[in-house]
């Protein structure tokens, strides 16, 4: 009998952000591929040493807020030690801001999404939702995770992220400039990526702003895909 693994969800932050919707529909896809799931709504989790040591695979979804240095040095360790960090949007790319070595684990970080013109907009989230298109890399072309997956459209945010060349980068998207904007050019930004720490790896999709977007396909296959690829 093949041994089941073991997923730790790590789930708060900003609600808008259905940490909850969003984590609880990987969950039986999870479960169905072999793993036992433990949920925790605290990073506090990431302090204990007796589960960290056991788990294979991290789901985060945790937008803004803060982290703890023996949270922080607990999560680090794991991953470090072959552990796999995956999660998407804000829950993974906007997560932790003050703590520059969680930062530098992800290789991205959220910077901004671009609005609709302002004649537009309502004061609602819906303001920053924008029709673009994920573009797959060469190297996307060929990774696991992509492979078999053409470009493909949304409507959600559109993240701006910083990053490094560090990064495998398999999707891209590019920010189009407009006569409101501060920037004047397009600019080209990662929208998936991976990232090998240590002996682990971290699996990162910057679209999945609600429950409705990754569960869009092809997203939702991308997000499916890629925990299992950051898996030990």
């Amino acid at each position: 009998m093949t041994e089941r693994k073991h997923a730790l969800v790590v789930r708060g932050g900003w609600d808008g952000h259905q940490p909850v919707e969003t984590t609880d529909s990987f969950v039986p896809f999870l479960q169905d591929n072999g793993f036992d799931v433990q949920v925790s709504d605290s990073t506090a989790v990431y302090a204990d040493g007796s589960v960290m040591a056991s788990v294979d695979l991290i789901v985060q979804v945790v937008t803004m807020s803060t982290i703890a240095d023996d949270e922080f040095a607990g999560l680090q360790r794991a991953v470090l030690r072959g552990t796999g960090l995956a999660g998407w949007h804000g829950g993974i790319a906007d997560a932790f801001r003050n703590t520059a070595d969680y930062l530098h684990m992800i290789g991205g970080q959220f910077a901004h999404h671009a609005a609709k013109a302002p004649a537009e907009r309502v004061g609602e989230q819906s303001d920053n939702y924008l029709p673009y298109t994920v573009h797959i890399t060469d190297l996307g072309h060929e990774h696991p995770i992509t492979q078999g997956i053409e470009d493909f459209d949304l409507v959600t945010e559109q993240y701006w992220v910083l990053s490094d060349q560090y990064n495998d980068v398999l999707a891209t998207t590019t920010q189009e400039a407009r006569d409101f904007d501060a920037w004047n050019r397009p600019v080209t930004a990662p929208a998936i990526w991976t990232r090998q720490w240590g002996e682990g790896r971290v699996f990162v999709s910057a679209p999945g702003h609600r429950l409705e977007v990754v569960e869009s396909q092809p997203l939702r296959t991308i997000i499916e895909r890629g925990l299992l690829w950051a898996a030990r």
